[in-house]
C-alpha cells in the first residue's frame, strides 16, 4: 500500500510544503548563482530516464560556468566549478530544484538517482530494474557513498532499494542522507569533481 499509494502522496505533500517554506532561500541562491556563474545561467536542465525509462527533464542548480578554451571547447569541470558552486554542491543545495520534479510526478523524494539517457542500452537486465520505480532526489546508494562508490556497487544498492521499498526504509535513507550532507561525504569520486561515465556492465 505504501509503495503504490502513500509514497506518492507523502512525496507530493512534503515537496509542496518544502518549496513554500524554503522559497526565500531558493531566491537568494538563485541570485547568488546568477552572478557567480557569470550570467551563464542558474538552472541545469537535462533529459533523464524516469520510471519505466520515460524521459523527463531533471532540474538542478547550475554549479559551473560555461567557460571555454581557445578552441571553443568547455574547460575541465574543476576549472569551471566556482567557489559558490562548490558550496552549493557540497551542501546538496543544487538538488533542491528537483522538488519541482517531485511535484510533477517525474521523481520521488527517495529512489535511485536518475542517470543519463545514454546509459539506458548499457544496463544489464538486473541493473535496468532501477527503472521499476520513480527516481529519487536521494537514495540508498547516495547515503552509502554517493559519487565515491563504484558503478557496480551503486547499481547493487539501487536494485536492493527496488526490492525493499517501505516507509521504514525511506525514513532510514532520509536520516543517513542528512548525516552524509552534514559530513559532506561522497560528493566527488576520487581525484575527480564528478564521477566517471558509466561504460557498460561487465
Amino acid at each position: 500500500m505504501y509503495k503504490f499509494f502513500f509514497k506518492r502522496l507523502i512525496d507530493f505533500s512534503i515537496a509542496l510544503i518544502s518549496l513554500i517554506c524554503i522559497s526565500p532561500i531558493l531566491l537568494i541562491i538563485t541570485i547568488w548563482l546568477y552572478f557567480a556563474n557569470r550570467k551563464s545561467g542558474v538552472f541545469f536542465l537535462q533529459d533523464r530516464p524516469g520510471k519505466n525509462g520515460k524521459i523527463f527533464k531533471v532540474i538542478k542548480y547550475k554549479t559551473m560556468t560555461d567557460d571555454r578554451d581557445e578552441r571553443g571547447e568547455l574547460l575541465p569541470d574543476e576549472d569551471r566549478l566556482t567557489k559558490v558552486g562548490q558550496f552549493v554542491r557540497s551542501t546538496s543545495i543544487d538538488e533542491l530544484p528537483q522538488l519541482v520534479n517531485v511535484l510533477k510526478g517525474d521523481m520521488a523524494l527517495i529512489g535511485p538517482r536518475p542517470l543519463l539517457v545514454q546509459y539506458l542500452p548499457l544496463y544489464s537486465e538486473r541493473q535496468a530494474r532501477r527503472h521499476e520505480v520513480r527516481p529519487g532526489i536521494t537514495g540508498w546508494a547516495q547515503c552509502h557513498g554517493r559519487n565515491a562508490i563504484s558503478w557496480t556497487k551503486k547499481f547493487e544498492y539501487d536494485v536492493w532499494y527496488v526490492d525493499h521499498i517501505s516507509l521504514k526504509t525511506d525514513l532510514k535513507i532520509l536520516y543517513l542522507t542528512l548525516v552524509s550532507i552534514l559530513k559532506r561525504e561522497g560528493i566527488s569520486a576520487e581525484n575527480n569533481v564528478t564521477i566517471e561515465d558509466f561504460n557498460g556492465h561487465n
